[in-house]
């Protein structure tokens, strides 16, 4: 094995150990959502909020620091982000109201800032375009496993030792993490690409206006927008949804969302980079026709999972996880494709530019519209019933319809890829004739 290859695999490594901690992190909260909201009297619209303020900082930080990616030492950019998001989290277990609580998310929601930009950034010195893929889906692989982890700790220390004690315990890996990122050594921006040394010295002029003249760029932000309001509405209530309508406990629930939203999900990260590599191989557009026709298949899963009765849990568990695994193709497909269409120099600005439109616009509106939306009909049929309390059983009624959203959302999003599968070959052509000189 090369000295290259080697600090590839190394590297790829700890980006994957720092992007599961990433989405650990950032989870841990939702899948706590049922105690914290109990604890502090919240309704599903500050649950929701709870959310949206991670996210919104999350992506107007993100924007400078993939600035300072595209210009700094990017491993050290991430050791930073991620100890300071470690020991916020940390913080969010000593939160003694609503208020602190939500500072304390915005302080995660600051350091995780830092992971996406410069991470993307390096994979794409690190691989070249025809493996991109499949690297992308390595250091995806945090997602679904950070998620799973999150739900299957937070639920046994949840039910053992209080919400409290599980942000105590995810503090740690991130900071020895931290340390480890210190070690990569970086590559050379473009070191995958080829152009001519003119190319690479030339200074880059309005760097974002040179990003947004990228016509594929627009229809994949409309699918991150699409994609990520979903995401975060399901990560937010799914567990919630598991203990109201299907009447499971805080465990039981955390389990099933583990399995259908986190482990499920490597089938499709894992499938999507490998088909993805071999179908651009072919094709200049082969990710994103994948992505597109994976996310249109996912919708009518979420549909029918939604249609069970109550108690049918083995069968709503069945086709959240068949619409998981067919979603996640998006991320190691998606993602690789962005760096296909934009020159190394600029990576970490545009996958900054990207997060912002798809958190600003997509998941912070996500999590708190879907709280709106399930407050309002379980009012609706807490006004039905003639009753005059709020009882779990409107609670649970309510959430079931507000999630009816998603399937609709995921075909916008389906075909919004498939656009973007209509511009991506030209926009290459043209990245390879600017590096070329």
């Amino acid at each position: 094995m090369t000295d290259q290859k080697k600090n590839a695999r190394n590297a790829i490594a700890v980006l994957f150990g720092i992007n599961f901690m990433n989405f650990f992190d950032r989870q841990i909260a939702g899948a706590l959502g049922e105690p914290i909201r109990i604890e502090f009297g919240l309704n599903d619209t500050q649950l929701g909020l709870l959310a949206m303020v991670f996210t919104l900082v999350y992506a107007v930080v993100g924007v400078p620091i993939g600035r300072l990616a595209d210009n700094w030492s990017r491993k050290r950019v991430i050791a930073l982000g991620v100890t300071f998001w470690s020991l916020l989290t940390a913080a969010s277990g000593l939160a003694w109201n609503y208020t602190t609580v939500v500072l304390a998310r915005i302080g995660v929601g600051i350091g995780e800032a830092s992971c996406a930009p410069a991470s993307q950034s390096l994979i794409g010195d690190l691989y070249p375009p025809e493996r991109r893929a499949q690297a992308m889906a390595t250091f995806m692989l945090g997602l679904p496993l950070g998620l799973c982890g999150a739900y299957l700790l937070a639920g046994i220390i949840g039910e053992a030792w209080g919400w409290r004690a599980a942000f105590f315990v995810a503090c740690v890996p991130g900071l020895i993490l931290a340390v480890m990122a210190l070690f990569i050594r970086e590559p050379v921006r473009g070191a995958t690409e080829p152009q001519s040394p003119s190319a690479l010295a030339a200074a880059v002029k309005s760097p974002y206006r040179t990003i947004l003249r990228i016509r594929t760029l627009w229809w994949v932000v409309l699918s991150g927008m699409l994609f990520n309001f979903n995401s975060y509405a399901v990560n937010t209530f799914q567990t919630p949804f598991l203990q109201r309508f299907h009447e499971l406990g805080l465990r039981d629930a955390n389990n099933l969302s583990a399995l259908s939203l986190g482990l499920a999900g490597v089938a499709g990260l894992l499938l999507g980079g490998w088909l993805g590599d071999r179908l651009r191989r072919h094709y200049a557009n082969g990710r994103l026709l994948l992505a597109g026709t994976t996310m249109g298949v996912g919708a009518p899963c979420v549909y029918i999972a939604l249609q069970q009765p109550a108690g049918s849990v083995a069968t709503f568990t069945l086709f959240m996880a068949a619409s998981s695994a067919m979603t996640f193709v998006y991320y190691s497909t998606v993602y690789s494709a962005i760096q296909d269409v934009v020159e190394p120099r600029l990576r970490g600005t545009a996958v900054s530019l990207y997060f912002f439109a798809m958190y600003v616009l997509g998941a912070s509106f996500g999590s708190t519209i879907m709280g709106a939306v399930s407050d309002y009909f379980a009012n609706q049929a807490m006004l039905e019933a003639g009753a005059t309390e709020m009882a779990i059983q409107f609670r649970a009624a309510g959430l079931r319809s507000a999630m009816y959203m998603i399937p609709a959302l995921m075909v916008l999003c389906s075909l919004s890829l498939l656009g973007a599968a209509r511009t991506v070959s030209a926009d290459m052509q043209r990245m390879q004739q600017q590096l070329r000189g």
